[in-house]
């Protein structure tokens, strides 16, 4: 990285805060800029939860950049979680992915999880974006405890403004900022949260030039997204993408147009009278289906879109790890149909196809015959997962690698799930988001299953520590276009991956 990008974070090489001096056996203080604070810690790691990384979003800072958070006096005491940002129903097949508290505007807290013996020297620190479509979701779902003490590393996660909270754009926002941007506050919020760890994760036993960003779905997306954000840079070493890179994104305009006219559903023609609105009016009208609440590209936060700052070579060039789940889409096609009380029937099929594709129907069914698959759920997930997950991340993953070294899986455990009981009608097999337990070392499954996620576990942690995923006594990860297959039957290295999900159909470019 430049010397003139690493001036402009104001971050420079050297940690902000100092290595932390030997502590008393037992003792959870530690000093960040802000104030102290005093966690837990059990024989299996230290937990501090709860540490506010900005102020508080509400009254005047709604809908503004993330602002520094006060200092305070006396020990913090981080034994308790921050409460999950604004959102809607947050269940999902996993659980509530909100955790506990309760949904607030004052949210912007985030998590830290260390080994137990806090190390004079820094270990790599690990920042995890949760994923949940930029509307639901928390840190504190994920347990980064069994991560850091299995991984050797410094765990943090965090919270981020969601929906209408962290990505409305609108007309008299852009009016306010000094650069005319609205919208992308959630993703603000994470590169604030970046930025704390930069100045403090150091007092924790991290190292602050070794940092990995790490996140799944909206989470892989966001990380995605830093990697191409000049307002991000200084603030990362390495990146890992779990089933979210690549997804094209509205422009400002056109999100601003969207917000505009949400706006006026609530009887508001101005920012003004949005900021007047109590948060749960906000939150009830913000599921309308008309708005979308995603990140934009405002010219600025994001420059261009994903796809095309990494066909130009305009993003940050770290080691990168991305991939995705060998049936993405299955879980879609289950909480359309099955978990909904229905079932897609062969006659349906064809019908969700066009209802989904519209012309390019036809050319569709005829790659994707009922005959090949074992039911029309399993033949509507290969659709759903080869053009909305697998050709996209391929192609990000072969971008990238005209620049540095990227390192694509495929995760292909098809009893991942089974765990779960769902009443299903078809196999889920590796559906969307079932990688993430294996990784975080949540599994108890069979013998090949807790091998395959200490494997895993392995090579995200050592891909931290050294920009190679490498794990002992497990086969080598060879760059793109390799694409290493996680399976507890074997782990594998293809050379078939975009044939295997039909690229040709989706991105002929592949």
């Amino acid at each position: 990285m430049s010397a003139l990008l690493l001036s402009a974070t104001g971050l420079g090489a050297t940690p902000a805060v100092a290595a932390p001096a030997a502590r008393a056996a037992g003792d959870t203080t530690v000093a960040t800029r802000y104030g102290p604070v005093r966690g837990t810690a059990d024989e299996r790691a230290a937990d501090y939860l709860g540490i506010p990384y900005a102020a508080p979003a509400v009254g005047g800072l709604r809908w503004k950049p993330p602002a520094k958070p006060a200092r305070w006096t006396g020990v913090r005491d981080a034994t308790v979680p921050g409460n999950p940002c604004m959102q809607t129903d947050s269940s999902t097949p996993w659980g509530d992915l909100a955790g506990p508290g309760t949904p607030s505007e004052d949210c912007l807290y985030l998590n830290v999880h260390t080994p137990v013996e806090r190390s004079l020297r820094g270990r790599p620190v690990m920042v995890w974006v949760h994923g949940g479509g930029f509307r639901i979701g928390s840190g504190t779902f994920y347990d980064g405890g069994e991560l850091a003490a299995r991984g050797d590393v410094v765990v943090v996660t965090l919270n981020y403004r969601l929906g209408a909270f962290g990505y409305l754009a609108h007309p008299g926002l852009a009016g306010e900022s000094a650069d005319g941007t609205s919208g992308n506050y959630g993703l603000l919020d994470q590169q604030a949260a970046l930025r704390w760890v930069r100045q403090n994760i150091a007092a924790f036993g991290g190292d602050a030039g070794n940092v990995t960003v790490f996140g799944e779905s909206a989470g892989g997306g966001s990380v995605c997204q830093h990697l191409v954000s000049p307002r991000a840079a200084g603030l990362f070493d390495r990146a890992i993408a779990q089933s979210g890179c690549g997804f094209p994104l509205p422009t400002q305009e056109s999100q601003q147009r969207t917000g505009a006219t949400w706006a006026g559903s609530l009887g508001c023609a101005d920012v003004a009278c949005l900021r007047g609105k109590p948060a749960g009016e906000l939150l009830t009208a913000s599921t309308s289906p008309a708005a979308r609440w995603v990140p934009n590209v405002d010219g600025r936060v994001l420059p261009l879109q994903i796809a095309d700052a990494l066909e130009s070579g305009k993003f940050r060039r770290v080691p990168v790890l991305q991939g995705t789940t060998a049936d993405e889409g299955r879980l879609t096609v289950a909480s359309t149909y099955d978990l909904a009380g229905r079932r897609l029937t062969p006659a349906g099929y064809p019908v969700a196809v066009r209802a989904q594709y519209g012309d390019r129907a036809d050319a569709i069914l005829a790659r994707y015959p009922l005959s090949d698959h074992g039911s029309p759920a399993e033949a509507l997930g290969a659709i759903l997962t080869d053009s909305q997950f697998a050709c996209l991340q391929s192609r990000t993953a072969r971008l990238m690698a005209r620049h540095t070294r990227s390192y694509q899986y495929e995760f292909a455990d098809r009893q991942s799930v089974d765990y779960l009981g769902l009443p299903v009608s078809f196999p889920l097999g590796a559906p969307h988001g079932s990688e993430i337990r294996y990784v975080f070392g949540g599994v108890s499954g069979t013998p090949a299953q807790n091998a395959l996620a200490s494997t895993m576990l392995d090579y995200w942690t050592h891909f931290a520590r050294t920009g190679i995923p490498y794990a002992a006594d497990a086969p080598r990860w060879s760059q793109y276009p390799k694409v290493q297959v996680l399976a507890p039957e074997a782990i594998t290295a293809s050379t078939t991956f975009p044939e295997d999900h039909k690229c040709d159909l989706w991105l002929p470019e592949l």
